[in-house]
């Protein structure tokens, strides 16, 4: 992903990356902060997303932490809501977290390189 396009800025870059998430996969904060060239951004990436979730085309939802919890979940409006999008798209949640994480993990790093 070309980052050096000026008339973007950083979230714009997130979002990008977000929307080619397939359903029934998740990833990360800091999966995709890595990808785009900046490891350390883990948090920032979390502020893009909080700010996604009144932007349709923005699968916010498949972004969780490092350890597969569902730590923006209070952005979604309802406290479940969250997790039913991603148990709709066939992602098992328990006790805020994804079940067989390591399964559903998909790293913007291996996928689109």
């Amino acid at each position: 992903m070309d980052i050096q396009d000026k008339k973007k800025n950083f979230f714009d870059y997130v979002y990008e990356v977000v929307r080619l998430v397939p359903a029934g996969r998740v990833t990360t904060y800091g999966a995709i902060a890595e990808y785009l060239g900046a490891k350390r951004s883990a948090r920032m990436v979390g502020w893009a997303m909080n700010a996604a979730h009144s932007i349709d085309d923005v699968p916010a939802h498949r972004v969780v932490n490092h350890k597969g919890v569902l730590t923006g979940l209070h952005f979604f409006g309802k406290p479940d809501r969250m997790q039913s999008l991603l148990e709709a798209e066939g992602i098992e949640v328990k006790d805020n977290q994804v079940q067989n994480f390591k399964k559903v993990f998909w790293d913007p790093g291996l996928e689109l390189m």
